[in-house]
This record gives structure tokens, sequence and C-alpha cells, in this order.
């Protein structure tokens, strides 16, 4: 029986879409329980991987025997409460976060549990502030400042709005021959914003529910979905939370750029940035060289708390 080569663009689970390196779209299952490397994950197969299989004549169907090693993924906890995790999807070439500060409104402690979860694994990330047409001069301001403090700490920023078109030629020039992540909370726009990109590409596009301002879930399933221009899309399910798995106190600060530059500078090797004293991260931060609303994310991050979405910042 011959094997054959394929990404996986689609997975539910122990099934999954494979689009073969010939160019044909093969269901697929898994063949026997897999284990990646220790992971404790509830998907065994994600969106990205890439994989052998057989297929099954007679029951129209591929058999996945082989995942190969990925060279990246981005990860988060499965539940707040869960030990598993949650494979979003792998061997992706950069990351993109979706944020609008409204309806629904996407706090910085998200944006920066993306951005840590991104360095840690050499993703290059981005940040997209959609909605931009919908938003009061007092929004717009806090815009503005969001947008300096990040692009002042190196992630580019991009202003869009599907409905007016704003921004979608940067996006889509970003997008060009890439294999790239979108994700944010269910509501900011990534589907209007794909079919704006390269109309038809997914049409489901969900509603507000206006009662609570939190998006309804539309995509049910990451997927990844090729662009005419060249490299893949790939849409994940609005994530409501975004937990850290698989890091230490050690690794958090270099995550953040800010602190990084600066913690050869710290008395002590094993500085936390907490509480000891010689600490140059809280030197700059006294001094107003980090952003305050950085540094309470960083603690809330060693602490492994969540963010209280009632709140900005």
């Amino acid at each position: 029986m011959d094997n054959y080569q394929g990404v996986v663009i689609r997975s539910t689970g122990n099934s999954c879409t494979v689009l073969s390196s010939d160019g044909l779209i093969v269901e697929c299952r898994l063949k026997g329980n897999f284990r990646i490397k220790g992971i404790k994950s509830t998907n065994p197969i994600a969106v990205g991987d890439k994989v052998e299989y057989t297929f099954q004549q007679e029951k129209d169907f591929g058999l996945i025997h082989a995942i190969a090693d990925r060279h990246n993924y981005i990860i988060r906890k499965a539940t707040r409460l869960s030990a598993l995790s949650h494979i979003i999807a792998a061997n992706i070439d950069q990351a993109m976060v979706m944020v609008t500060l409204t309806r629904p409104r996407t706090s910085t402690g998200f944006i920066d549990r993306f951005l840590v979860t991104s360095e840690a694994y050499h993703i290059p990330a981005f940040i997209i502030f959609n909605k931009c047409d919908q938003y009061s001069d007092e929004e717009l301001a806090k815009l503005d400042a969001l947008i300096r403090l990040y692009s002042g700490l190196g992630y580019p920023c991009f202003r869009t709005s599907a409905l007016l078109g704003q921004g979608i030629e940067d996006v889509r020039e970003l997008l060009r021959g890439r294999v790239s992540l979108i994700s944010g909370h269910s509501g900011v726009g990534k589907t209007a914003l794909i079919n704006t990109i390269e109309p038809g590409l997914l049409r489901k596009v969900g509603a507000i529910s206006e009662y609570h301002l939190k998006g309804k879930h539309t995509t049910t399933f990451a997927e990844m979905l090729p662009l005419r221009d060249g490299g893949f899309v790939i849409d994940t399910p609005g994530i409501k939370e975004f937990g850290l798995v698989n890091f230490d106190k050690q690794e958090v600060p270099e995550r953040f750029p800010e602190m990084r530059n600066l913690m050869h500078l710290c008395q002590f090797n094993n500085c936390t940035h907490v509480h000891e004293p010689g600490c140059a991260v809280k030197r700059a931060l006294s001094r107003g060289e980090i952003n305050p609303s950085r540094y309470s994310n960083y603690i809330s991050i060693l602490k492994d708390e969540y963010f209280d979405e009632a709140e900005w910042d």
C-alpha cells in the first residue's frame, strides 16, 4: 500500500482533512493513539501538521500513521482549570492577534499572553486592531496609545476595518506566501477580514450578541485555507482566555522584550523582578521606561492568574 504525504488543513479531534502534496483533499483518521513528545493535549493532531498516510480505497478515507516533528506551534490551556493543553496550530510562519477595543473588548492581558507564547516559540507576531471605523474619540486615543506601546516593543501593528476596507492591502501583503495564524476573541472580525481580503474564502460571518457584547462562536475548529496569492491563513475558534502552558517562572521575563534587554543588569542572576534589591527591571519601571500594564500582566502570568475582562487593565 502506497504512502502519501500532506498537511492537515482541518482537525476535529481524531479525524481531519489533509491537503496532499499533489493537491488532493483527503479525509483522514488517526491510526492508533499518538502522543507527541509528552504533551498532554486534547488534540493529538493539529492544523499545520505534516503527516504521512495510506489511503483505504474500500473505505474512502486515509489512515494517518506518522506525524512529522513540529518546528513550532501555538498552544494554550484547554480550559481554565484543566491540566491539559490544546494545540491551536503547528508549523506556522507568523502569528497575528486580532484586537478590538469594544464589542468585544480585548484586554492587554490577552494580547500579552499571546505575544509571550509567540516569543517562546520564536514566531513573529503582529497585532491587528480591527473595527477602527467604530471607535469614539476616547477609544481612538486608547488605540493610539496601544499602537505606540506595542510598535515601540517591536510588534508591527495594523489598523483595519473590514467594513470600509481600511488596511486590507497591508494585511494582504503580510499574508502573501506565508503560513499565518489569525487568532482573537470571537466577534473581533477575523472571518469578515479574511472574507474582505479574499472574497468567498469564508462565507460564515456571525453576529455579535447585543446582550453581553461578546462574540458568538462562528468558527468551531481551526482551519487552514489556501490563498490565491500564495500561502495559507489559519482561522481559529474565538478564544476567551489564553492560559500559558509549559513555562517556568525564569523563562517568562525573557519573553518580554523590554525586560529581556535589562535582565543582565540585575544584581542577582535569578532575579524574578518582583521583590529583589538591585533589580534593573524595577528601576526601569519606576522611571517610566516599562509600561505599568505590561509589568502588571507579567506579574499576573507569574501567578498564573486570568484577567477580569470587565476591567481595562
